[in-house]
């Protein structure tokens, strides 16, 4: 099993555990307020071809129609469990992404590439909003560029490091360029809220429009992670390490799509994940867990 960016073998499966525990109280949470939510990108590849996690994986990614995440935000505290945690921008004022994420409470996981990041963003699931993806294509291009500017913005305000595929010397000076923007940007005093709330503009800005599609618009490229409504819903149901999660309705067409032939191993080369910087379980013990 490949285990990149992951000295320690048995901490990659703490991970992975801690992670799914996070999942089956979303799951939990979203049958209980009668939500959606569909695993994505590599959390759906995982679940169709190892019905469980990635080998080399190390996180969860789920998608929610816009209104059903909504519901989430606005109601999940009643039900949700104790020991866990779902935080966005809308109830964290300093919280460092577009998307939310239910996580265990008292953990923390900081990828190498996010190592100055003061933000603890909790071990647990990436929930995604999916929005509406305009028909007319300016409206998309200009929808992709805003929603990408004000998302960098805010990433930039969290961390003053990023990963730029360049080659050396251009990725040492755009390197230097991002820190510009972080410090930048705490210097103007510019809230990570205040660029969400302009991000959430403009991802919304076509709410309510009759397109068929939707798309994560927390990417560079929302086409690329796009789904027809006819596609995700209704949902299935797959195994996922010992549990049943949902799934797109039309999940093979959706990942090869995205992916090609999603049901290949990749090479070693192509089997990337979050190298830590800081991991930290809190009270929570998945010591036993990694000796399964």
């Amino acid at each position: 099993m490949s285990t990149t960016g992951y000295d320690d073998p048995a901490l990659l499966k703490r991970v992975q555990r801690a992670t799914a525990r996070a999942l089956a109280e979303l799951d939990r949470v979203c049958n209980e307020l009668g939500l959606e939510y569909a695993a994505y990108g590599g959390t759906a590849i995982g679940a169709a071809r190892h019905q469980g996690f990635i080998p080399w994986d190390d996180d969860v990614d789920v998608v929610m129609p816009r209104p059903d995440y909504e519901r989430l935000l606005a109601e999940a505290d009643r039900v949700i469990g104790p020991g866990f945690v779902l935080l966005s921008s809308r109830n964290s004022p300093d919280y460092p992404k577009t998307f939310g994420v239910l996580g265990l409470a008292g953990t923390a996981f900081i990828p190498e590439i996010a190592r100055d990041r003061a933000y603890r963003v909790p071990i647990g699931v990436d929930i995604f909003p999916l929005d509406v993806l305009p028909d007319d294509e300016r409206a998309f291009k200009r929808m992709a560029r805003r929603t990408w500017v004000w998302g960098r913005l805010m990433y930039l305000r969290g961390t003053p490091t990023a990963e730029v595929p360049l080659p050396a010397p251009a990725r040492q000076a755009a390197g230097l360029v991002l820190r510009a923007v972080h410090w930048g940007l705490r210097a103007a005093r510019v809230s990570p809220r205040a660029l969400y709330e302009r991000w959430d503009r403009a991802a919304r800005s076509h709410e309510g429009e009759d397109s068929v599609w939707l798309g994560d618009f927390s990417t560079q490229d929302p086409r690329r992670w796009s789904i027809r409504r006819d596609e995700l819903l209704p949902t299935l149901a797959l195994p996922f390490e010992g549990m049943t999660i949902r799934m797109p309705r039309a999940y093979d067409a959706v990942l090869t799509r995205g992916y090609g032939d999603y049901m290949a191993i990749p090479p070693v080369s192509e089997r990337v994940n979050h190298k830590p910087s800081l991991v930290d379980f809190g009270d929570h013990d998945f010591a036993d867990d990694a000796e399964d």
